[in-house]
């Protein structure tokens, strides 16, 4: 089992098992327990768009196929074609921290250390980071049994093995210990917001001497964006904190203070700067990292100073202009499918009445996050049969919702409320879908990186 562990999460591995250049037909890379499946398709010519799939097991670059007479484009976000980072440059960003003295001189006389890292729900590269974080732990005299490393998921489900090696990289997972957070017990008090929101945090978190996080910097719908003092706050924060900030201070979703790209002054976010003040947070790194989901840029030090200035280089390159009016609307949920249905707002914004929207969510998990908020929040003290979905997470001018994946399950479907969604297990089936459904020359619009890809925002 470890052998086949570490095959299915590199990326030399799934290229020799796809073949040269690991580039297979979309709905070829089914993976199994043996290997990557590569049934033919019966499709050869046509318009061609490579996409990748299957973030954090291989990332697969795969091949969608359109019929020659339709119009296909491709849409990019402003930072498109960036290129990763050397080590000498990760280096560089760490060793210029913003508001906080470097990791190695804030560590001297420090016995215990705590990294936070957060799930497969976030395409964070943070193991590219960590040996850097590490050698400077080891620099200022910490042992390495005194350095854990720290999952920052809130109300998500625990990781496994197989996810932290793929997360963390086989330099931690194989020399360091790491732990699973646990929202509802073994939490230490921390204090209470000016919001009204009591604090408790994982006592690994609180106990150690030196508290440092590592978080993503990608578009989010409440928080404005992710990373920054959310790895506390919902990250490693009691359940009832968590549904406090949901709640109470967003006033279910009515709160006009929070959004896409509202960072400053939105009410959420200011709590959870808050709580991370409270939780005393020592040294933060943000990663704004590139289509591949590699770093770009690193803003480490403070953890407000440094994750408004990574919020202002994100805004920057994941905008994306809107086609509008297309007959179909591709959205590939690459490189977050676990949470694949909010790439369905490309088709919202795009799509004509009547087109068709297409979801691509090619990966092992599919979308079903394991999300106890969610469901405690949804289900306590009523039964499942009171709260089926509400159809506010379809397309409403869509005649037809189709998802593509290899993957999917009844529970994946049903997050998406429409009548009119169809599952395709190949690209073959998709593309007769739309045929079935439409005139041959079509308008279709691509979105190959939906999962970070952001409407034109501004930083506000």
């Amino acid at each position: 089992m470890e052998n086949f562990t570490k095959r299915i999460i590199s990326r030399r591995s799934s290229i020799k098992l796809l073949g040269t250049g690991a580039v297979s037909l979309a709905g070829t890379s089914l993976l199994t327990r043996w290997g990557w499946a590569q049934p033919i398709s019966s499709y050869t010519t046509g318009n061609r768009v490579r996409i990748n799939t299957h973030e954090h097991y291989g990332d697969i670059e795969e091949q969608l196929l359109f019929p020659d007479d339709w119009a296909v484009e491709v849409i990019q976000m402003k930072g498109h074609g960036l290129q990763g980072l050397t080590s000498e440059q990760i280096r560089e960003k760490l060793n210029q921290p913003f508001g906080v003295p470097q990791l190695r001189e804030m560590a001297a006389g420090k016995r215990t250390a705590v990294v936070t890292f957060d799930d497969l729900t976030r395409p964070t590269p943070v193991k590219e980071v960590l040996r850097y974080l590490v050698d400077d732990l080891r620099a200022a005299g910490l042992r390495d049994e005194n350095i854990l490393f720290l999952t920052s998921f809130g109300s998500h489900r625990a990781m496994s093995h197989v996810e932290a090696r793929s997360k963390l990289g086989d330099f931690i997972v194989d020399n360091f210990v790491w732990f699973n957070h646990n929202p509802f017990e073994n939490l230490t008090e921390v204090g209470v917001t000016s919001r009204g929101n009591t604090i408790k945090v994982n006592y690994l978190f609180a106990g150690a001497d030196l508290r440092i996080t590592v978080s993503g910097i990608k578009g989010h719908g409440d928080a404005g964006y992710g990373g920054g003092a959310k790895a506390v706050l919902p990250g490693v924060a009691w359940i009832n904190s968590i549904d406090y900030f949901h709640r109470t201070i967003s006033c279910k979703g009515t709160n006009p203070t929070i959004g896409l790209a509202k960072v400053f002054n939105n009410d959420i976010r200011l709590d959870m700067e808050e709580a991370a003040r409270l939780a005393d947070v020592n040294f933060s790194v943000q990663i704004v990292y590139n289509e591949h989901r590699k770093p770009v840029d690193i803003f480490a030090g403070d953890i407000v100073e440094a994750h408004h200035i990574a919020c202002r280089k994100a805004n920057s390159l994941l905008r994306t202009p809107s086609v509008k009016n297309a007959d179909v609307v591709v959205a590939n949920a690459y490189p977050q499918n676990l949470q694949a249905p909010s790439s369905l707002g490309w088709a919202r914004a795009g799509l004509r009445d009547g087109g068709s929207a297409v979801l691509i969510a090619q990966h092992p998990d599919a979308f079903s996050t394991m999300h106890y908020f969610d469901e405690r929040r949804e289900y306590k003290g009523q039964n499942y049969w009171e709260h089926l979905p509400d159809g506010k997470k379809g397309v409403q001018q869509a005649s037809q919702i189709i998802v593509f994946s290899q993957y999917a399950q009844k529970r994946d479907m049903d997050q998406i409320t429409s009548k009119n969604v169809r599952l395709a297990r190949t690209w073959d089936e998709v593309i007769a879908l739309l045929q079935k459904q439409h005139r041959t020359e079509l308008r279709v619009a691509i979105y190959p990186y939906a999962g970070i890809q952001h409407a034109e925002v501004d930083l506000t």
